[in-house]
């Protein structure tokens, strides 16, 4: 046996020996067993989660977000489940939660919340700033829209984290092409109130790109470069003509690596910002 699978009902049809399970399979969850060796993937980690429940869960969260097609879901996360259950295993998170016909899916076989009712929960739950990484990545996934979010919220006017909730869908944005980009945004909104636009197109009529986020009047713009822009020689090669592009059209374009600070990121911005004689608006400190 392979998969993830409830070990009494393994005994139970034969298809094992309590010898077998003891020595070759190993416990995910009470009663519930994978391969000794196996090295769980997310999905069936959700899979053994949802075994726990007797098949009766709800999967929500991170997991749901990955069930929709979400990517940079770490396979460690917990599994966040809308059930009743006082205490659950290491590993899974169970809430006992309203919820409606309606904001129910099935994906993989499993019931799991629909990308808003996911949305809601991952705003309402997360710090701020993982939760607006979770609900950019599920945005990218599925295009669910906030304001679509903030009418489900609607129906749970008291519910735990709702203004916590409002504050995290405010900054979603399905432009972002991974966590770090999130980060990125999020250094520059706490910052500044200007808008930040993300997925900017610089079109010439003959070649096209687009800068991962920046500001429209001042025509500045900023990338998130990720280790493979150095490390990959046919990347780093393209980067340059494509820097130089994009300089040509007007922008300036500030490349940020991990190596720098959200203070040097904001040096930097605010140098190009007083080059080009734009005057941005600070965000009030409290």
């Amino acid at each position: 046996m392979r998969e993830v699978f409830i070990g009494t009902e393994a005994l139970a049809r034969g298809r094992l020996t309590r010898a077998s399970l003891r020595w070759n399979y190993r416990r995910l969850f009470p009663d519930v067993y994978v391969p000794a060796e196996a090295i769980l993937t997310l999905r069936e980690r959700t899979t053994g989660a949802w075994l726990w429940s007797g098949r009766n869960a709800i999967v929500t969260g991170r997991a749901a977000a990955a069930l929709h097609g979400a990517k940079w879901v770490g396979r460690t996360v917990p599994i966040e489940l809308i059930f009743r259950c006082g205490r659950p295993p290491p590993g899974i998170v169970a809430r006992n939660e309203r919820i409606d016909a309606d904001e129910i899916a099935e994906r993989a076989g499993l019931l799991v919340t629909t990308p808003q009712r996911t949305a809601l929960d991952l705003a309402r739950h997360l710090p701020r700033d993982h939760a607006v990484a979770s609900l950019d990545a599920l945005a990218q996934a599925t295009d669910v829209k906030a304001v679509d979010v903030l009418a489900l919220a609607q129906r749970y006017p008291g519910a735990r984290g709702i203004a916590r909730a409002v504050t995290a869908l405010s900054l979603m944005d399905g432009g972002a092409q991974s966590p770090r980009e999130t980060w990125l945004r999020l250094i520059l909104v706490d910052e500044w109130r200007d808008p930040v636009r993300t997925q900017i197109k610089v079109d010439d009529g003959s070649q096209t790109s687009y800068l991962d986020m920046g500001y429209d009047e001042p025509m500045v713009g900023l990338e998130y470069e990720g280790a493979h822009h150095s490390q990959d020689r046919l990347t780093y090669v393209k980067d340059i003509g494509r820097a130089e592009f994009i300089e040509r059209q007007g922008w300036h374009d500030i490349r940020v690596v991990s190596e720098h600070s959200a203070e040097f990121i904001k040096y930097r911005v605010g140098q190009a910002f007083e080059r080009r004689g734009f005057r941005p608006r600070l965000r009030r400190r409290s």
